[in-house]
């Protein structure tokens, strides 16, 4: 049986990618040494392909998770889109590399995913998918993108994305 997954526990009021943007145009990101911002696009997988995020209650929940592992990193996270089995978003790294900001996000949202869901963490004789396994493929995507305003296209336009379209088949980024 499944937990009520309670997304009210998220504290601040997100802000839409365009509103970050427009927002640090006009007061940037200022650490010690240096000033700006380094949006990328990120894409995690599901360990196996598990076609997960199909079940709204579990997107929605992934959705709030990640939201807050970024918020306690300081890691602003933008536009987010979700196929069946992964998940594309835009993620401002500031100062964190690459590896360590898949670590800070992935770590904690999936632990607290498997404390919401202990169903999926079920030996697989009893219905689970990810017994004695993490959650996450191994590996991850993230890069700056070529061509920022198709590469949102592209995330909004997943599966379950914010335009909401669900296609037949998954396009390439090249088809925007």
């Amino acid at each position: 049986m499944k937990k009520a997954f309670d997304s009210g526990s998220f504290l601040p009021s997100l802000k839409t990618f365009r509103e970050v943007v427009f927002m640090r145009k006009e007061d940037p990101v200022r650490y010690s040494s240096a000033v700006g911002e380094a949006w990328m696009h990120a894409e995690f997988k599901v360990r196996y392909c598990h076609e997960i995020f199909d079940d709204e209650l579990y997107r929605e929940a992934m959705h709030t998770l990640l939201q807050e592992a970024a918020y306690e990193y300081g890691i602003e996270l933008g536009e987010m889109g979700f196929d069946s089995n992964h998940v594309h978003f835009m993620v401002d790294i500031g100062l964190y590399d690459r590896p360590t900001v898949a670590k800070l996000l992935r770590g904690p949202a999936a632990k607290k995913f498997f404390e919401y869901f202990p169903e999926l963490k079920r030996p697989k004789h009893e219905g689970g998918l990810f017994w004695g396994s993490g959650l996450w493929n191994p590996s991850y995507y993230i890069s700056s993108p070529k061509n920022l305003e198709s590469t949102i296209r592209y995330i909004q336009k997943q599966k379950y994305g914010h335009l909401g379209r669900k296609q037949a088949a998954q396009q390439t980024l090249l088809a925007f």
